[in-house]
């Protein structure tokens, strides 16, 4: 037997003892690696699908229900005495949605004009009875069916919508195929490896494509039945020893259903390949990976990090803060380009939305003081009327049983007035025209406080109804010099104030609430806070009204119109705080 040398039995045992070990383990991270990394860019790539259907179905969403608006103000200038003629001048620009023309019909569905594509508006016509059109019980505009076109063989859906007025129908058509080639073509560009497919509610395909483009589309095809139901998300589906991710979300104005479907792994195959190089390179791809850690971190995750951060406070409103460089690499830079732009285009569209919702919120309240003035005016003074006419009777019946009702009736009157007066003074407050936001906010807590006691009492002489209440104390407080306020901001700000405290009575079971407000030299606050129930807070406005917050998202555009950012801290069980900052 050779004698092992003392240096090779040093090397032996460090290969043995560090080098071995240290290779195994290596190896064991690589590869474990490798598992990791594809669960993620699986997932990822899941959730980037899901995201992007929900998108496009978002903008589908958008674009018919542009479609929907153009009927109707056809149908609105229906009841003008227009002709028809004049009707299709005036809307030429809004009709070129339509590929499939515009046409007016009678009741019975004969057609009465049309600006074109005669062939497919006879054959409706003469088939008017087994479409899917506008009746005189409908009041909103309807979408048929899918309508196959004997003429150019192709599908067409009509929105259609009564004028009761005219006793008119008006029917617009569109190519759903078109429809969803113009508005994905953004999101699924040319040459995409997704596959995309549009189905209605009879799961008849309206439009697809993609490189697993089909005629039909099988019936238990993963996401359609979801889809259909009115849910959204992703699947994982196994096919040919491959999987596919299948993104689906609803189109909920017409029923219909988007599915997207990709192979998952096609997205990876390249960075996966890579990866698995890894164990070969042993200790330079280590140390390497730990320079490109560093980079990453440095030039990557932190700024995608503080980008993330600006895309949020982008969500609420503040296009400010994602002009602010987060530095990076040059892919980042360009993406904040890309969201910076995207924000410009935003704002400038809620800019137009805003003088919109301006303009009703103004006739909103133009209408509330119109009813506030008929209620004070007509209603309340025969209430008043009523109640010194039950007085006179009082002094003239002598039955005791007789005076009793009388009297009942008179408490019952003065109730009447006090509810009344009440509503006038909710819908125009005249504390704030005559005396500020500070008085007319003080004044909206003491009503709640004692509104709310006057409900508890009314529910305790009720024996029939009685429930256990607690009565809501409204806490005000001012800090700061006062000074008034332009009437849209302080009329915003009372209106803001208002409906936080209505939530609080109706929502939140709350005994204590409190409403602050503020006055700095650079800013206004202004608060509203309770120890109630509590809820979940949407991520985003635009989670307002799919989640129900209709109030919420009022609260978000006042806030908006007088250029106010609005923030709201709630959980489960440890009340709400709603702040608002001018």
């Amino acid at each position: 037997m050779k004698k092992i040398l003392p240096g090779w039995r040093g090397l032996t045992q460090l290969f043995a003892v560090t080098i071995l070990p240290l290779t195994l383990l290596l190896l064991i991270i690589a590869f474990g690696g490798v598992n990791m990394h594809q669960q993620d860019m699986r997932a990822l790539v899941g959730e980037r699908d899901e995201r992007a259907v929900q998108s496009s179905a978002a903008a589908l969403e958008s674009e018919l229900h542009h479609r929907v608006a153009t009927i109707t103000s056809m149908a609105v200038l229906s009841s003008e005495y227009l002709t028809f003629e004049e009707i299709f001048a005036t809307t030429n620009d809004l009709a070129n949605d339509f590929n499939g023309e515009i046409a007016f019909l009678d009741s019975d569905g004969r057609l009465l004009a049309n600006t074109g594509n005669d062939i497919f508006w006879t054959w409706v016509s003469q088939n008017f009875h087994s479409l899917s059109l506008a009746s005189p019980s409908d009041r909103e505009p309807v979408f048929s069916s899918p309508i196959l076109d004997p003429n150019s063989k192709r599908l067409f859906v009509i929105i259609s919508a009564y004028s009761a007025s005219r006793d008119v129908i008006v029917a617009g058509a569109f190519s759903p195929e078109s429809l969803a080639t113009e508005t994905l073509s953004t999101t699924y560009p040319t040459g995409s490896h997704v596959t995309i497919f549009l189905l209605d509610k009879s799961r008849r395909l309206l439009f697809v494509s993609g490189t697993l483009a089909q005629e039909t589309l099988d019936s238990n095809h993963p996401g359609v039945t979801e889809a259909l139901q009115g849910g959204s998300g992703v699947l994982y589906v196994k096919k040919d020893k491959t999987e596919h991710v299948v993104a689906y979300s609803p189109i909920e104005s017409t029923g219909w259903a988007l599915i997207t479907e990709e192979e998952w792994e096609m997205v990876i195959s390249p960075s996966l390949q890579l990866t698995q190089m890894a164990p070969l390179v042993m200790v330079p791809a280590f140390i390497l990976a730990l320079i490109a850690i560093w980079f990453g971190a440095r030039q990557i995750v932190q700024p995608l990090q503080r980008l993330e951060s600006k895309a949020a406070a982008l969500a609420w409103g503040d296009f400010e803060s994602i002009k602010e460089s987060v530095g990076g690499i040059s892919e980042v830079q360009h993406l904040q380009m890309e969201l910076a732009e995207m924000s410009r285009k935003v704002q400038a569209a809620q800019n137009g939305l805003h003088d919109y919702i301006g303009a009703i919120t103004s006739a909103q309240e133009d209408e509330r003081m119109r009813l506030a003035r008929e209620l004070h005016d007509d209603t309340i003074q025969a209430v008043i009327a009523l109640k010194q006419r039950v007085q006179l009777a009082q002094k003239s019946v002598k039955d005791q049983h007789g005076r009793q009702s009388l009297s009942e009736l008179e408490t019952l009157a003065e109730q009447t007035i006090e509810n009344l007066r009440r509503l006038t003074r909710a819908l125009r407050p005249i504390y704030l025209e005559d005396l500020g936001l500070v008085t007319a906010l003080e004044m909206l807590a003491r009503e709640m406080s004692s509104q709310n006691r006057s409900n508890d009492f009314s529910r305790s002489i009720e024996p029939a109804t009685e429930v256990a209440t607690t009565s809501l104390l409204v806490g005000f407080q001012k800090t700061g010099q006062e000074r008034r306020l332009s009437h849209e901001v302080e009329l915003s700000l009372y209106r803001i104030a208002q409906e936080g405290l209505n939530n609080v009575v109706k929502h939140s079971k709350a005994s204590h609430a409190d409403l602050k407000i503020a006055f700095d030299i650079a800013e206004i606050k202004m608060e509203v806070s309770d120890n109630g129930n509590g809820f979940l807070v949407p991520k985003s406005p635009t989670e307002f009204a799919p989640n129900g917050h209709f109030g919420l998202m009022g609260v978000h555009e006042r806030a908006d119109l007088i250029g106010a950012r609005l923030e709201i801290e709630s959980a489960l069980g440890k009340g709400t705080r709603l702040k608002v900052r001018l």
